[in-house]
This record gives structure tokens, C-alpha cells and sequence, in this order.
């Protein structure tokens, strides 16, 4: 059995030393202070004197080491040590060598594929304790983020399929109601009948023009055409009567 240690540094490999300073504050009021997370880079030393870790490249492998606790682009903050493994050094290295093809350099991703993560996987298959909560805390809060405003977004673009498809769906059957109402009112049958025709004149121009209701006011318009268009005709010994008598219009 052996020791498995975690180093941890700041993260200040910024070519402005105001931007490292930041860093450096920041993790000492947000880690520091109130014990919430920070801005961090980490690195697992099992057997040896070298310290592994992931980082981004364009072509190989993204695992890479350096002496323990010296990684020159950052500035060591601790150290902890996580537990013992009962792994063999060879079983140790075999480990390394699989980890270096399932995370290549360029799958490198800051918020949710990054050094901390790759610490994390490698403890967990050493069989000792994963990283602690803060030191990664702040990149799984930016994932989580992103990934809620990609589900939003999905699931706009997916209701907005579903409108379209229902419009479309709407759109055919009017047409169907305007060719059935047309030979309906025109066949012999129902020119003897001596019921009132009943004027499709909406129905006419919605599909001859294409056009679909694009909003509330206008839905509320062509129905208010539809229903006037559709109310029977007065009848002919009413047709006397005071144009304004029992009129809607006059409340």
C-alpha cells in the first residue's frame, strides 16, 4: 500500500500578474474565508516523486506530470493526503497508461472535462476518496449553467416545432372545411331545402390568401368576421323593422 496525495495550487498562469493577484484573492476570501471553492489546479502523486494531472493540447495525450508540488505555470497552495491504494506500482502505471488514451488533449474542456476531473476518476480507480467538494466547486457551477440554458433552449426550439406542426395541422383542415362547405351549399339537395345559407367567406380567404392568425388580435378579429357571416338570415317581413332594434351595438 502507498499514500495518495493531492496537490493543489492557485491558479496563476495568467500573462498579467493583476489577473494572477485576483486569482490568488479571490480563492483566499472565497476559500479562505467562507470556505466555498475557488479557482484551482490539481495533481494526484501515487509511487514516486511525480505528480500526474490534465491539461489541454492539440494532438496526444492531455496527461502529463512533473516533479510533485513544483508545476511551474502555478503557484502550490496544499497538499492532502486522500488515503493509501492497494495497487502495485506496474498496476499504478498500467492505470496511467489508460487514463492517457481516455483523455486526450484536445477533449480538454475548463468547465466540465478539466484537471480536477481527471484527479477525481484517477482516485476513484485507485480506490481512495475523490477530491473535496471546494476545490472544483466553482467549475461544476458554471456546467451546471450552461447546461440549464442548453435545456432551455431546447426546449424552446421543440415547442416551437410543435406550434409549427399544429398550425399546419390547423391549416389542412381548414381547407378540408371550406372544399366540404362549398359542395355542401351548392348541391341540389340543399337548394330546395329553404334553409339559410350559411356564407364561407372566411374560410374562402384564409386559404386562398395562405395567411395564418399570427396573434391573439387577429384570431379575435376573423372570428368576429366568421360569426357575423355565419348568423342566418333575417327574414324578409323583418326586414322593415328599425335597423337599430335589439342591435348589440347599442349597449
Amino acid at each position: 500500500m502507498t499514500e495518495v496525495i493531492l496537490h493543489i495550487y492557485d491558479v496563476t498562469n495568467s500573462d498579467s500578474d493583476k489577473t494572477n493577484n485576483t486569482i490568488v484573492q479571490i480563492n483566499k476570501i472565497f476559500k479562505d474565508g467562507i470556505g466555498l471553492g475557488g479557482i484551482f489546479h490539481s495533481a494526484v502523486q501515487v509511487y514516486g516523486d511525480e505528480e500526474w494531472s490534465f491539461g489541454y493540447c492539440e494532438q496526444g495525450s492531455g496527461v502529463f506530470s512533473c516533479p510533485s508540488g513544483k508545476n511551474p505555470m502555478y503557484t502550490q497552495r496544499e497538499c492532502i493526503v486522500l488515503g493509501k491504494t492497494n495497487f502495485s506500482k506496474s498496476k499504478v502505471n498500467q492505470l496511467l497508461r489508460e487514463l492517457s488514451r481516455e483523455w486526450p488533449g484536445y477533449s480538454y474542456d475548463l468547465l466540465s472535462k478539466n484537471c480536477n476531473h481527471f484527479c477525481d476518476e484517477f482516485c476513484e480507480r485507485l480506490g481512495v476518496p475523490k477530491l473535496p467538494g471546494w476545490i472544483n466547486r466553482f467549475a461544476n457551477a458554471g456546467d451546471a449553467a450552461v447546461e440549464i440554458a442548453g435545456n432551455t433552449a431546447l426546449r424552446l426550439r421543440q415547442a416551437k416545432t410543435e406550434i409549427v406542426s399544429a398550425s399546419k395541422v390547423a391549416y389542412r383542415f381548414l381547407v378540408g372545411v371550406t372544399s366540404n362547405s362549398a359542395i355542401a351549399l351548392e348541391s341540389p339537395a340543399n337548394s330546395n331545402r329553404g334553409i339559410p345559407r350559411f356564407q364561407s367567406t372566411w374560410f374562402k380567404s384564409l386559404v386562398s390568401n395562405g395567411a395564418k392568425p399570427s396573434s391573439s388580435s387577429e384570431l379575435e378579429d376573423q372570428d368576429g368576421a366568421m360569426i357575423r357571416q355565419l348568423q342566418p338570415q333575417k327574414r324578409e317581413d323583418d326586414e322593415e323593422a328599425p335597423l337599430r332594434q335589439n342591435s348589440r351595438h347599442d349597449i
